[in-house]
C-alpha cells in the first residue's frame, strides 16, 4: 500500500505553501504529491491569497523535488484545450525528469467556470472521451510521425505531436463512480483507476465493474492500479483528533465514517479494509497545509505499519 498526499489548494494556499508541504512530503518518505485543479473555493473559505494554477503549480515543484511522483486529481477536462494540455504535461514530465501522473476528468463545479469567463458545455463526458484520446495518441505518436483525429468535439490534422514525455507512457488516472461509462473509459485509457470519498461497499462495487470492462475490452483486470481518495484526520489521542476535526469544520464521528479518521491504529485498519477490497494506493486529503505535524504523525505511525 501506497500513501499519496492530496491537496485542495483552491482553499486557500499560496505556491510557497504547496512547495513546503511538497518537500515534507518527499522527506517524509511519501509516495507523490497530487493537487486538485479548480479555481474557486467551496463552502465557507474564502480562498486567500486566491487560486493556483495546477500545471503551474506542477511545474514549479518539478524543479524544486527529486522522487516524488507529481499529479492531479482531477485536471478538469473543461479548463484546457486537449493538444495544448498534452505540450503542457509532457513538459511538466520532462522538467521533473519523468514523474508525472495524469489524472483527467470532465470538469464539474459549473460556478467556478462562470466566474472566470470558461464554458461549461452541456455534454462533458463525450468531450471527455476525445481528450483521452487526443492527448494519449498525441504522446504515443513515434517521433517524425504526425498525429490527426477527427472528432465530433474536437479535430486536429497533421499535428507534428510534440514534445514528448520523458517517460515512454505517462500513466494515465481515471476516477468516478458512474456505473457504465466511466468504467469503459476506464478499461480504454487508465493505467489507474481511483475511487474518490466513497464508502467501502461502494469502493468493492466500483472496483468490480471496471475490472469487469477491463476484460471485456481485452486487458487483463490486473493490468490496472485501483486507488481510493479519502480525507486524513489522525491524532495520537482522542483530542488530537478532535483538534483537527474542528481545524477543517468537521466532525470527528463523520470523519470516522467517510474518510479516515482516529488513531493511527484505526487508520492502518481501515486502510487495511481498502487493501482487501483491491486499493493499493490511498491519496491522503490533507485540508488543513499548516498542520506538517500531521503529516509527521501519518508518516511515523501509519505509513510505517504498511506493507
Amino acid at each position: 500500500m501506497r500513501l499519496r498526499i492530496f491537496t485542495e489548494p483552491q482553499q486557500g494556499a499560496s505556491y510557497d505553501t504547496l512547495l513546503t508541504v511538497a518537500k515534507a512530503t518527499e522527506d517524509l518518505g511519501f509516495d507523490a504529491f497530487y493537487r486538485s485543479d479548480h479555481y474557486l473555493a467551496m463552502g465557507d473559505s474564502d480562498g486567500l491569497p486566491g487560486p493556483t494554477d495546477a500545471w503551474i503549480t506542477l511545474a514549479g515543484l518539478a524543479r524544486e523535488t527529486s522522487r516524488i511522483r507529481l499529479g492531479t486529481l482531477m485536471t478538469a477536462g473543461t479548463f484546457r484545450l486537449p493538444g495544448p494540455l498534452a505540450i503542457a504535461v509532457a513538459q511538466v514530465d520532462a522538467m521533473s525528469g519523468g514523474r508525472v501522473d495524469f489524472g483527467l476528468g470532465s470538469g464539474w463545479f459549473e460556478e467556478e467556470h462562470t466566474a472566470y469567463g470558461i464554458p461549461f458545455p452541456k455534454e462533458k463526458f463525450g468531450r471527455l472521451e476525445e481528450q483521452l484520446a487526443i492527448v494519449t495518441g498525441l504522446w504515443s505518436t513515434p517521433q517524425g510521425e504526425s498525429f490527426s483525429y477527427d472528432g465530433k468535439y474536437y479535430s486536429l490534422k497533421d499535428s507534428p505531436a510534440l514534445p514528448k514525455p520523458a517517460q515512454d507512457r505517462i500513466p494515465v488516472l481515471v476516477g468516478g463512480l458512474g456505473a457504465k461509462r466511466t468504467p469503459r473509459l476506464a478499461a480504454r485509457f487508465a493505467d489507474e483507476f481511483n475511487v474518490p470519498f466513497a464508502s467501502l461497499a461502494d469502493t468493492e462495487t466500483q472496483f468490480a465493474r471496471v475490472r469487469a470492462a477491463a476484460e471485456e475490452h481485452g486487458r487483463s483486470a490486473d493490468e490496472l492500479v485501483y486507488s481510493n481518495a479519502l480525507v486524513a484526520c489522525v491524532g495520537k489521542d482522542d483530542a488530537e483528533v478532535a483538534r483537527r476535526a474542528a481545524a477543517i469544520g468537521r466532525e470527528v464521528d463523520e470523519l470516522k465514517e467517510n474518510g479516515l479518521a482516529g488513531s493511527p491504529a484505526e487508520v492502518v485498519d481501515k486502510i487495511g479494509r481498502f487493501a482487501e477490497a483491491g486499493a493499493s494506493r490511498i491519496y491522503l486529503q490533507m485540508l488543513d497545509l499548516s498542520d506538517l505535524d500531521h503529516l509527521e504523525l501519518i508518516a511515523d505511525q501509519v505509513q510505517s505499519k504498511l506493507s
